[in-house]
């Protein structure tokens, strides 16, 4: 009787054995899958959170453009004598055409007006026609002024100091303003010096 107890527990232990190595497997599996859908839930998260930050950047965006939309429908119902001395406040106060990358572009987002707006401004309220001729004359002002004042200042200085970007641009609006080249109207001034 002890034998056939001895196979029979013995007989128990394999099957038990076999169980055991199957749950194993079973086990070994579900980490595999666990670990998979880990991963795949970080990897959901990130893609969530990015898609939650491109939102929300998109969201600022709007908000940004329909500020600035409501920016330049007010400033476009501002009167023309306002909006004029807004410009010559900024422009001449702060010498913003001395950089020779302002533009009528450039101005016209300053004071938050369309560049239509800003066109029709300089045709009703300016006796320059348009904003790039009352740039262009800041510029000259500024290098007739330092034409005078710094007699020792080579031409290509005053030219890149008044705000042109190029030195026949500087040169031909004198010209055209005064029939003078910048080293003649600089005679007139520095003949006594």
């Amino acid at each position: 009787m002890k034998n056939e107890e001895l196979r029979q527990l013995q007989a128990e232990n394999e099957q038990l054995r076999a169980e055991n190595a199957e749950l194993r497997k079973q086990l070994d599996y579900t980490r595999e899958q666990f670990v998979r859908l880990m991963s795949r839930n970080l990897d959901l998260s990130d893609r969530i959170e990015g898609n939650l930050e491109f939102r929300r950047r998109v969201d600022v965006a709007r908000e940004l453009i329909d500020m600035n939309m409501e920016r330049m429908q007010n400033a476009d119902l501002r009167d023309d004598g306002q909006l004029m001395a807004i410009v010559e406040t900024k422009v001449e106060g702060e010498r913003l055409h001395l950089d020779p990358d302002f533009d009528a572009a450039a101005l016209a987002k300053l004071i938050g007006v369309s560049r239509e707006r800003l066109e029709k401004l300089f045709r009703n309220k300016s006796m320059y026609r348009t904003p790039e001729a009352y740039i262009d004359n800041l510029r000259l002002l500024a290098a007739m002024r330092l034409l005078r004042e710094k007699p020792n200042y080579n031409i290509a200085s005053i030219s890149e100091d008044s705000g042109f970007k190029h030195v026949r641009t500087m040169q031909r609006k004198l010209v055209d303003a005064l029939g003078l080249t910048p080293a003649e109207y600089r005679a007139l001034y520095t003949r006594d010096l």
